[in-house]
């Protein structure tokens, strides 16, 4: 499904909560939406391998990486079990990595920057927390929409 923020911002002013502009899309699919789960976790991919192995459908994970611009969060074999598990996408406050692969699947991906180095793997972070980054709070359960004008989000589906 295709979203456009700008519509929905006109449409539901008192509903949405938009991010500051600071992502970048990444992924295949420009537009994209759904159900929230969130993961905090710092230069530590673990929960965001293991949760994209997990069913997606209609959901989108929102991962708080604190902003960290020195590991990638997502690189294109996690980014590929992520679609063949549904997920709608990925936000991720944070780098991605495989940039070419991630352009070419089927989901969506924004985030701040690329940089080629991975994660280490250690099992930290936390998952179905509320974040907070970009002057707005991700709540689990509630609903964020993305595309090339921003992310928005809201506590009740658009």
């Amino acid at each position: 499904m295709s979203y456009s923020t700008p519509d929905l911002c006109d449409d539901h002013p008192e509903l949405v909560r938009v991010l500051e502009p600071m992502m970048g899309n990444f992924g295949g699919k420009e537009s994209f939406g759904g159900e929230i789960v969130t993961i905090k976790c710092h230069e530590d991919n673990s929960l965001v391998k293991e949760n994209a192995g997990k069913s997606g459908q209609g959901k989108v994970m929102v991962v708080d990486g604190g902003g960290s611009l020195r590991r990638a969060l997502l690189g294109d074999m996690i980014a590929e079990n992520a679609v063949k598990n549904g997920w709608e996408g990925m936000i991720i406050y944070g780098c991605v990595r495989d940039v070419d692969a991630l352009v070419e699947l089927d989901l969506g991906v924004q985030a701040l920057a690329s940089i080629p180095l991975k994660t280490d793997k250690r099992g930290i972070g936390d998952l179905n927390v509320p974040l907070t980054f970009g002057g707005v709070t991700f709540n689990p359960g509630e609903y964020v929409y993305a595309d090339n004008n921003g992310v928005v989000v809201s506590a009740k589906a658009l």
